[in-house]
């Protein structure tokens, strides 16, 4: 089970200093939405300069010009990249054919996806490497939980694998490890605490 970690409101040299001081427990390193919103898809390449050997995920969230925008993504240096469940079909397409012109992955992420289900199976018939199952932020201030919707998509046993991100921290992960998700993202849970490299290490040895 792999560990990826969010980076979302940092500037970059932020964002390189967190993962130096947590890379030991890290096995993806996420350039989240907001991060690349505020300072460019160059995220990915600084994050892929200064480590080489970890996986690289950009949360794109694409919803339009698939193939284009996860081209992109690729050329930056990105290992993986989302595209919203809610986009059409072909838009997944395109995300999918330029995985594997580029020999990537797509990442289908289920954020406000209702049909949960229905869609999961869809997306994974289209050609996608990875189901995220994703709380929004919103949705957390709510009290909302990513953990039933890993739940009922693990439950599919879809020939897939699956991440889960959304309020996850060493306090709580073993809820979501006991459903066996392929990755584990954890953004404040790493990157809020003061003792970054620690909390990795804690969170990745739960994992196992």
């Amino acid at each position: 089970m792999k560990l990826q970690i969010a980076l979302d409101e940092f500037d970059v040299q932020e964002a390189v200093s967190i993962v130096e001081e947590a890379h030991n427990s890290i096995d993806i390193i996420e350039a989240g939405t907001p991060f690349i919103i505020n300072y460019g898809l160059s995220t990915v390449t600084t994050l892929r300069a200064h480590f080489p050997k970890k996986e690289i995920l950009a949360d794109t969230k694409i919803v339009d010009g698939g193939y284009a925008e996860a081209s992109a993504t690729f050329e930056a240096g990105a290992d993986y990249c989302t595209v919203l469940g809610l986009a059409d079909d072909f838009t997944i397409k395109g995300v999918v054919k330029a995985d594997r012109d580029y020999g990537k992955k797509a990442v289908v992420d289920l954020i406000c996806v209702d049909n949960l289900e229905e869609r999961c199976q869809k997306v994974v018939d289209l050609g996608i490497d990875m189901l995220a199952v994703h709380t929004a932020v919103d949705q957390q201030a709510q009290g909302r939980t990513p953990l039933g919707d890993l739940k009922r998509i693990m439950a599919l046993d879809l020939d897939v694998e699956v991440e889960v991100a959304g309020g996850i921290n060493k306090q709580n992960v073993s809820e979501y490890v006991k459903l066996g998700p392929s990755v584990v993202v954890v953004g404040g849970g790493i990157a809020h605490v003061e003792d970054k490299a620690s909390a990795a290490k804690e969170i990745k040895k739960q994992l196992g």
